[in-house]
């Protein structure tokens, strides 16, 4: 049955469905970048909320700023904007279909309906999910205000073409009416989000007007958060998932059986009570988000890499190869859960076995692509840092090493059976041309300052590095992981 609000009541009595009216809602949150991880996350707790009867004046805008995200609203207003999730348990699958999200703003090159959507004295929340790389950040960490992007904002305030253009358009516009500010909520996994997102913001509004970037600086709010689902991309399978629940939906969502959401609460125009329906609200959302970056987003990492160079589909799969899965285990416990400390109710120890039986769900089918994906921006933010601390500290680090090396194997785009890996990162020829440079000089490899800082010039790291990518371009992924294992 297709679904829109008309066939609703006449799904299976098997789906869960709201019990609000649609009509009842009205927005509150504007969100930019409507993927599949914001409508089994954000949208799904206040989703929880509604269903309690609450929150109906916090409805979900979608919005988006780049032309394939026209696709997307045509499927979701097609639908009336509802969304079927399936939670893929290794007990058992299930299905609910979502409302919180009630329209999606045109998608126009200047932004301008975007922006008039943000400005309404209704929306109190801008949330965005964006991928870990797309906060302009530069090299050495702080705003990259010479990227052609930022400079087109600065030089067209009126105009702009990224999220973070439109929302000080809008900010702007707010001052000038006296509407006062919005929150600006990352939903993206970075360590500080939101403070990467004060960043961005209050650094591309200083390049054009510094009175608005003061004012956004001493009165918009940036919490940062933690947050944590697997959700699989969409598709075939997806699909024909929905369909064998009685749903034609053109756009479902499965997602696996766990969430996590921890917030600062910093909000100037108030928020959801999401901390009623499982969100955790605390002042301390580094050591979770440590926790979590260090150990599941690089964890991603130490298997997605030789699972692409061997051919393996799913991450699933990954944890069934056995040396990949020991290896997975052996990084964690003696190389991360050093400089990982405990959260209340979890040990870095616990979090590997949690992390280890998510991950190895059968039910999840989660590409091995998709976690191996933008890895110039992965690499230096969940594994760098942990390596960095290593040195520092005088503590294992050599499967760390490891994986950089396979990844620098990885980016030279063919596997070890000869089958060739698509480009795979926003950064792939400049990672390619310097992989195949670093086959015969690893050296090369590590002196990509871009994505290695300084660390490609520490001479322990260095010297393992060079040991490791060597042996792989002689050997082969699995000789190295045995060579690992083995000690």
């Amino acid at each position: 049955m297709r679904l829109n609000l008309q066939t609703l009541p006449a799904l299976p009595a098997r789906i869960a469905t709201p019990s609000y009216a649609r009509g009842d809602l009205t927005a509150g949150i504007v969100h930019i970048g409507l993927g599949n991880f914001h409508r089994a996350h954000q949208a799904w707790y206040l989703h929880r909320l509604m269903q309690r009867g609450l929150a109906h004046d916090w409805a979900i805008l979608g919005a988006g700023v780049r032309p394939a995200d026209a696709a997307q609203r045509e499927k979701m207003l097609a639908q009336d904007c509802l969304t079927t999730l399936i939670e893929l348990d290794p007990a058992g699958k299930s299905a609910e279909v979502t409302g919180a999200m009630i329209g999606y703003v045109p998608v126009a090159p200047d932004n301008a309906p975007l922006i008039a959507h943000m400005a309404e004295p209704a929306i109190r929340i801008v949330s965005l999910t964006v991928t870990e790389g797309g906060y302009y950040v530069a090299a050495d960490g702080g705003f990259d205000g010479e990227h052609p992007d930022m400079r087109a904002d600065a030089t067209h305030p009126d105009t702009p073409k990224t999220a973070f253009g439109a929302m000080i358009a809008a900010l702007r516009l707010r001052r000038a009416n006296g509407t006062g500010p919005f929150t600006c909520q990352s939903c993206d996994n970075l360590q500080g989000n939101g403070d990467i997102l004060r960043q961005t913001l209050v650094g591309l509004a200083r390049l054009g007007d510094p009175d608005l970037a003061t004012w956004i600086d001493d009165n918009v709010t940036f919490p940062n958060a933690m947050v944590d689902c697997i959700v699989p991309a969409t598709g075939a399978g997806e699909l024909a998932l929905a369909r064998s629940f009685g749903i034609d939906d053109a756009v479902p969502v499965t997602h696996e059986n766990f969430r996590q959401w921890v917030i600062e609460d910093k909000f100037c125009a108030g928020r959801p009570d999401w901390d009623q329906v499982g969100a955790v609200f605390t002042a301390d959302v580094h050591s979770y988000e440590a926790m979590k970056l260090r150990q599941l987003n690089a964890g991603h990492q130490i298997i997605a890499t030789p699972g692409e160079l061997l051919s393996i589909d799913t991450i699933a799969g990954t944890m069934a190869h056995p040396l990949i899965r020991d290896a997975f285990r052996k990084i964690q416990t003696d190389e991360i859960v050093p400089h990982v400390a405990a959260v209340p109710g979890m040990t870095p120890l616990a979090y590997v076995d949690l992390i280890a039986g998510r991950f190895s769900n059968p039910e999840i089918h989660d590409t091995t692509r998709r976690v191996a994906f933008d890895g110039s921006s992965r690499h230096p933010g969940f594994l760098h840092p942990i390596i960095r601390d290593a040195l520092a500290r005088g503590t294992p680090f050599d499967g760390l090493a490891l994986i950089e090396a396979l990844w620098a194997r990885m980016c030279y785009a063919t596997r070890e059976d000869g089958s060739v890996i698509a480009p795979n990162d926003p950064a792939w020829d400049i990672l390619q041309a310097a992989a195949k440079t670093a086959k015969d000089d690893p050296q090369h490899w590590i002196d990509q300052r871009r994505f290695y800082g300084d660390l490609g010039q520490n001479p322990a790291f260095a010297e393992r590095f060079d040991v490791w990518l060597r042996l792989i371009w002689r050997d082969g992924t699995e000789a190295a992981l045995r060579r690992y294992l083995g000690g």
